[in-house]
C-alpha cells in the first residue's frame, strides 16, 4: 500500500522536502496566511513552517546554482583544450 504525502503530513516532519514539494507547500502556506482567517498561534505555526521551507528552496537553490557554475567550468577548460 502506498502512502501519500500531504502538506499536513509533511508539516509533521523533519525530512528536507524535495524542492518541488517544499515550493509548492510554501505556495498552500502563504495563500492560508494571506486568507487572514487562522487564529494566532495556527499562523504562528505556519508562518514557522514557512521559514523553514523557504529555507529549504534557498538551499536547493544554491546547491543547483553550485552545480552549474562547476559544469560550466569543466565545459569551458575542455574549450581551452
Amino acid at each position: 500500500m502506498s502512502k501519500k504525502k500531504t502538506a499536513e503530513t509533511d508539516a509533521n516532519t523533519t525530512e528536507a522536502p524535495n524542492f518541488e514539494s517544499a515550493l509548492g507547500e510554501l505556495e498552500t502556506l502563504v495563500e492560508e496566511l494571506e486568507d487572514g482567517e487562522l487564529d494566532l498561534a495556527t499562523s504562528l505555526a505556519k508562518f514557522e513552517r514557512g521559514v523553514t521551507l523557504a529555507r529549504a528552496c534557498q538551499s536547493a537553490l544554491e546547491d543547483a546554482e553550485q552545480k552549474v557554475k562547476v559544469l560550466s567550468d569543466i565545459d569551458d577548460s575542455d574549450d581551452d583544450g
